[in-house]
């Protein structure tokens, strides 16, 4: 028998149409909101329904909506219910709330939004680091860079490799408030790099444009370093261009 939640408020069992798992229930109720079964301003259909709906207790249902308030996805208010906010309210950089678009990430054009971040930032902090990085920080962007060259036939460690030269970079730029957007974009930049690394044949010209930013970060060649990281921007662009044409050909 399949196991429910001890939660001490356990239903006569409906027909489920949603997966028992509280993980699960609150993420088929954040699809249907990024589908728009439930649309942003309109109500969420009454706390009994909705245990009807997932097959699970109110117990879980409530639980399901703390987390998704957390994120800013809904708004429970006394004898009124439990709104759909707005998207400009959702928490993007969320890591749960970027798997929960899924399919429907093109609809909110966050790939684009972080590649506008990425071409505000990544010059600049590029430029910094070429000035200010350790000789270990560049050591570790050179290690990161290695890691990327070594698993260039796989795009899951690929992408962590990636990432971690990325971090690395903001941080080596030695300016607080990028090195603070490092931590408040990692999940974003996770999302949009493994995007992009899976949707290419070949990553070779994007180790090839990496290791020169290693180099010129070595030289302390701060103009080589910004140019470097804009022509890194422009391989994205084509990239992630790639990665939503796929996705688009696959219905999502």
């Amino acid at each position: 028998m399949e196991a429910i939640e001890r939660d001490g408020d356990i239903p006569n069992e409906p027909p489920a149409r949603r997966p028992r798992v509280r993980r699960n229930v609150t993420a088929a109720l954040a699809q249907d909101i990024c589908s728009e079964r439930y649309p942003v301003g309109s109500p969420l259909p009454r706390e009994n329904d909705l245990c009807e709906i997932y097959g699970v207790s109110r117990t879980v249902i409530r639980e399901s909506l703390k987390i998704l308030e957390s994120k800013g996805m809904v708004r429970g208010r006394p004898r009124v219910g439990t709104t759909v906010c707005d998207r400009d309210d959702w928490n993007i950089l969320d890591a749960d709330v970027l798997e929960w678009m899924g399919p429907y990430i093109s609809d909110f054009d966050i790939l684009g939004c972080i590649l506008e971040a990425r071409r505000t930032i990544e010059p600049a902090a590029a430029e910094y680091a070429a000035e200010r990085a350790t000789a270990r920080e560049v050591a570790d962007l050179d290690h990161a860079w290695r890691q990327m060259r070594d698993s260039a036939l796989d795009p899951e460690r690929f992408t962590e490799a990636d990432v971690m030269f990325h971090t690395v970079l903001l941080g080596a730029s030695h300016n607080q408030v990028f090195r603070r957007l490092s931590s408040a974009i990692h999940a974003a930049l996770t999302y949009a790099l493994h995007a992009s690394n899976v949707a290419v044949d070949s990553r070779e010209e994007a180790i090839v444009v990496h290791g020169e930013l290693v180099e010129a970060l070595r030289l302390r060649d701060r103009a080589a370093a910004r140019d470097v990281a804009n022509r890194m921007l422009d391989l994205a662009v084509r990239d992630l261009a790639a990665a939503l044409a796929k996705r688009n050909l696959s219905g999502g």
